[in-house]
C-alpha cells in the first residue's frame, strides 16, 4: 500500500469513524458526525483544494442526480444551511447571488421547487435568487469547523476499506470516483465538466442554460477573482486534461449570452471528474470484518455541493 500521512486539521485521538474521502461529502460528512459528538478523523489522498469538489461551479441546483424521491429533500436541507452561511461570504465562501436559469418551467421541476424563495418565472426561464459557492474558501472553512469540534484530517492513500477498519469500527465511504474500484461499483463512472476561468468584466448575475441538443451547458458563475464559464458533461471521459478547442467552445457560447465575454482574458482552465452512479446515489450501511460497519455515502453526480449537508446527516444517521 502507498501510504502517506500527515495531520494537517484537529487532535489525533483514536476515532470512532473514519470517513474516507476528503471532499464536499467527506467534510459535511465529518462535520455532522464531530458536532454529533463522535471521534471523527477523515482520510484523503489529496488536499481538499486538489479534490473534484474545489473546481466546482459551485451553484445550489439538483442537476444530474437521481433518485429524484429522495434528491429533493437532501436539496432542500443544504439550501437552508447555505442560506445561514450566506450572512458570512468572506468566512464561508457562500453568497447569495440571483440569475438565470434558461428554459425552465417551474411545472417541470420537482416539489422541491414550490420551497424556493425569491423565484419568477418569465419568459427565458426562472429567474431565482440561490446560493453561489466559492468551493476553495467553503472546503477551508468546512476543514476548520471540523478542527474546532476535534475532527482531524489525514492525507493519506486507501486501497481496501479493511485499512481504516482495523483502527475503528465505524468506516464512511465518501469516495465519490473512488469508489468504482474500492467498493467495488462499476455503477460509477465519471462525467468530465471543463470551465474555463477569465476576468470578470463586470457581470454580476449568474447564468446558466442546458442544450437538450448535446452533453453542452452554457453558463457562467461570477466567483471573487473570477468568472467561471461553463461547461461540459461528457459521460466515461476520464481525461482531466484541459481541451483548448472545447475551451474556445465555452467562451464562444457565453460570449452569445454576454458578448463582453469574447473579450475577457482567460487566467486559467480547470477539469472536473463528476462521481456519477447508473443507479443514483448511494447511502446505506453494511458490515465489515471484525463487527465493524461500513457505511456509504457516494453517487452524488453533479450536485455534490447542491446535497452535501443532507445526504450527510442521512449517513449519519445510520451509525445511530
Amino acid at each position: 500500500m502507498s501510504d502517506t500521512r500527515a495531520v494537517v486539521t484537529g487532535r489525533t485521538d483514536v476515532p470512532d469513524v473514519i470517513v474516507v474521502g476528503g471532499g464536499i461529502s467527506g467534510l459535511t460528512t465529518a462535520l455532522v458526525l464531530a458536532e454529533r459528538g463522535h471521534r471523527v478523523r477523515v482520510w484523503s489522498r489529496e488536499p481538499a483544494a486538489a479534490t473534484t469538489s474545489a473546481v466546482a461551479g459551485a451553484l445550489w441546483w439538483p442537476y444530474r442526480i437521481e433518485p429524484e424521491e429522495l434528491v429533493g429533500d437532501w436539496s432542500l436541507t443544504s439550501l437552508r444551511k447555505y442560506e445561514e452561511l450566506a450572512g458570512r461570504p468572506d468566512e464561508t465562501g457562500v453568497r447569495l447571488v440571483s440569475g438565470l436559469h434558461g428554459g425552465e418551467r417551474l411545472a417541470a421541476l420537482g416539489s422541491w421547487a414550490e420551497q424556493l424563495k425569491d423565484v419568477t418565472e418569465v419568459a427565458e426561464g426562472l429567474r431565482v435568487r440561490l446560493p453561489l459557492i466559492d468551493m476553495p474558501v467553503h472546503l477551508s472553512w468546512l476543514e476548520r469547523q471540523l478542527a474546532a469540534t476535534g475532527g482531524a484530517v489525514e492525507r493519506r492513500t486507501v486501497t481496501s476499506f479493511d485499512e481504516a477498519a482495523a483502527e475503528t469500527s465505524t468506516v464512511v465511504n465518501c469516495t465519490g470516483l473512488g469508489a468504482r474500484e474500492l467498493v467495488p461499483d462499476a455503477g460509477v463512472r465519471p462525467v468530465r465538466g471543463q470551465l474555463v476561468l477569465v476576468e470578470n468584466p463586470g457581470i454580476e448575475k449568474w447564468f446558466t442554460e442546458a442544450d437538450p441538443a448535446s452533453d453542452a451547458t452554457t453558463y457562467f458563475f461570477p466567483q471573487p477573482g473570477r468568472l467561471v464559464l461553463g461547461g461540459t458533461a461528457e459521460a466515461d471521459d476520464w481525461s482531466t486534461v484541459p481541451d483548448p478547442r472545447t475551451a474556445e467552445e465555452i467562451v464562444t457560447r457565453c460570449a452569445r449570452i454576454r458578448p463582453e465575454i469574447a473579450g475577457a482574458r482567460v487566467i486559467g482552465h480547470l477539469v472536473g471528474l463528476r462521481p456519477a452512479r447508473d443507479t443514483g446515489v448511494r447511502i446505506g450501511a453494511e458490515p465489515l470484518p471484525g463487527g465493524g460497519r461500513l457505511v456509504h455515502n457516494y453517487g452524488h453526480g453533479g450536485a455534490g455541493v447542491t446535497v452535501a449537508l443532507g445526504c450527510a446527516r442521512a449517513a449519519a444517521d445510520l451509525l445511530s
